[in-house]
């Protein structure tokens, strides 16, 4: 899966669920490693697009309405 289809995966994830998803549950809808997920929650949280809580020893992300439309702005 090529960098900007796992972004742009990620985002339409946490669109479609906006009470937010564990990084695991991000890697299964992809089918994407659970590593690779993190790295580009990272990135994307990063650049304000998402936003994660720590729940435990999950992380809990979600989509910042904000930092997604100035995500978009730059694709």
């Amino acid at each position: 899966m090529a960098e900007n289809k796992i972004r742009e995966g990620i985002i339409e994830a946490l669109r479609k669920n906006p009470q937010g998803l564990t990084i695991l549950d991000i890697s299964k809808v992809l089918e994407v490693n659970r590593n690779t997920v993190t790295k580009y929650i990272y990135e994307l949280s990063g650049a304000g697009v998402i936003e994660h809580r720590k729940i435990g020893t999950a992380k809990l992300c979600f989509l910042n309405k904000k930092g997604e439309k100035k995500w978009e702005s730059t694709i």
